[in-house]
């Protein structure tokens, strides 16, 4: 069967797309993962809560998800601002693996996965691995970027080497000109796309708009969906009942977080 996602996309059958990896992972061609937005974690300038209500609300937000029809969720610390650009502290590791395990168990055979924010590929990775996920989110896998958390580097080299050393059967998931950031270095977005995923590894890739909340420019989008070969192509910001037919026509999953919370409150 067909298994390509970006050009041919509109011609693939769900039946094709549902053959492919992507789609017996999440058991459907196009998929909807939820964000399980934590609350800051103990250390984080914003703490307020010990860590077992903070894995309490994680859980009860990932079954809510999971019993109304998305296909996956997905976990990050984004209570935790400002954010570390880099490595983060290891109690903030030791705090998403509480937290991830218990996800793990509460999602049964759906897929979960992990993103460290705000680049720690790493701990993502070993977080994923201790709790058993199925894949993590890096924002920056390939390039350099300027956020308000300062330069930001290309995570690939170091993770992929020790998912290998580890033997961690997990997916990549990266972003392409990730939200709150801009490139250093301006390349076409065909460039950018074939170079995260054939020289930077991403097994799928995540498009945004600008900022949180925001959706993807639909040129750009259909850009990425050209250019992503065989790698699934996910909306990862601004999706909601308004634009995801639109969205639908470019796109492999999305990633869906405040168009769910009430009033739009990442938590």
């Amino acid at each position: 069967m067909v298994e390509e996602t970006g050009a041919n996309r509109r011609l693939e059958s769900d039946m094709a797309r549902v053959a492919t990896w992507w789609g017996r992972a999440f058991g459907t061609a196009v998929p909807a993962i939820g964000v399980v937005h934590l609350p800051a974690l103990p250390g984080a300038p914003a703490a307020r809560l010990p860590i077992a209500r903070i894995v309490e609300r994680a859980v009860a937000d990932t079954r809510l998800y999971l019993e109304h029809g998305l296909h996956g969720v997905i976990v990050e610390n984004f209570g935790d601002a400002p954010f570390e650009p880099r490595a983060v502290p290891p109690h903030v590791v030791a705090s998403m693996t509480r937290v991830a395990v218990a996800l793990r168990e509460a999602a049964g055979d759906r897929p979960v996965g992990v993103n460290v924010l705000r680049n720690d590929a790493r701990a993502a990775l070993a977080v994923a691995a201790a709790a058993g996920l199925d894949f993590l989110r890096v924002n920056v896998l390939a390039g350099t970027f300027a956020t308000d958390q300062g330069l930001l580097e290309g995570a690939a080299a170091a993770l992929l080497r020790e998912r290998r050393a580890i033997g961690a059967d997990v997916r990549v998931f990266a972003d392409v000109r990730v939200k709150h950031a801009a490139p250093l270095r301006e390349a076409p977005i065909d460039v950018e796309v074939e170079e995260l995923v054939g020289r930077a590894g991403a097994d799928a890739v995540l498009v945004t708009g600008s900022t949180t909340g925001r959706p993807p420019d639909r040129e750009r989008l259909a850009a990425v969906a050209r250019a992503a070969g065989r790698a699934p192509v996910v909306v990862a910001s601004g999706a909601d009942p308004t634009n995801v037919a639109e969205l639908a026509a470019d796109a492999d999953g999305f990633v869906v977080g405040t168009a769910l919370k009430t009033g739009g409150r990442t938590n």
